[in-house]
């Protein structure tokens, strides 16, 4: 099995391509230094001389707030790049695994979401994102499409970080408590990744860590974890942090597809962060 990772820089593309070297496949992480994801022509040479047997597309535009102002951007990154990727797939016959996200639904509904409820996003990034979902199924046969939210990992920058930099330079910080979301550790959804693409289990997946939280509740255990102790949180609600995109309030996403397919779900997100924040210390 031959295996081509995009955004091999990123979070996520760093863990794939490091559970990939642990398996023994053969494989390469590509970045903007290899093609231009929004030239069409480039995109498709690249994979097509390649000719891997699996596409893991991780690379995508993520700033949430900013895509508000660069749509024209976002959409040729996120729509149109994966659009090239799953054609030169379908070319090839390949697998493609498209990573998507939990901004795709609008966070009203109370209780977790399945992977057949109607997405309904409510910024331009989780659009895109849903219409780069689009793009894989109309063009490629053999894809899987992992929704996944709140995403850390050792290779890039997350809400992880950012907490543990503004405790050493405040004693008090102000978190969102009502936005409720399951963290994702990239080292545990890349070991799932890359059992999948030794299957044929093709389709929709929903993928994070198990249990869930608030933002407010993700940074208490982060300090506490941490050991700093000193640092004091505030809840406050989403009106009183404003910010350029709406988000989801509630974007709980159900597993059991991952079971009911022979999948393991991932461990709990507590359990995800301190192993994380335990290599964050080695470094």
């Amino acid at each position: 099995m031959r295996v081509l990772i995009t955004g091999a820089n990123g979070q996520l593309g760093y863990d794939v391509v490091e559970r990939l070297k642990k398996l023994n496949i053969e494989h390469i992480g590509v970045n903007r230094e290899n093609f231009d994801l929004t030239n069409e022509e480039q995109t498709k040479s690249f994979i097509l001389n390649y000719r891997p047997d699996v596409v893991i597309h991780c690379a995508a535009y993520t700033a949430v707030d900013k895509a508000e102002d660069e749509r024209d951007l976002c959409y040729a990154v996120n729509v149109l790049g994966t659009r090239y990727i799953a054609q030169a797939c379908k070319e090839l016959d390949a697998k493609m695994v498209y990573i998507s996200t939990d901004y795709v639904f609008d966070g009203e509904k109370k209780e977790p979401y399945e992977v057949t409820d109607t997405p309904n996003p409510v910024n331009y990034y989780g659009l895109t994102k849903y219409l780069g979902e689009q793009e894989v199924q109309k063009n490629s046969d053999k894809f899987f499409i992992v929704r996944t939210s709140w995403v850390f990992g050792k290779n890039g920058n997350n809400f992880i970080k950012t907490m543990l930099k503004l405790g050493q330079e405040r004693k008090e910080i102000k978190v969102v408590c009502d936005q409720v979301g399951s963290p994702t550790y990239t080292y545990d959804l890349a070991k799932l990744l890359c059992d999948m693409i030794q299957t044929d289990k093709y389709g929709v997946y929903h993928a994070t860590n198990e249990g869930y939280c608030s933002w407010y509740e993700f940074a208490c255990e982060i300090f506490k974890i941490a050991g700093m102790d000193d640092v004091k949180v505030v809840p406050i609600k989403s009106e009183e942090y404003p910010i350029k995109a709406v988000r989801p309030k509630y974007s709980r996403l159900l597993k059991d597809k991952l079971e009911l397919k022979g999948f393991s779900r991932l461990p709990n997100w507590k359990d995800a962060l301190k192993r994380y924040i335990n290599v964050l210390d080695l470094n």
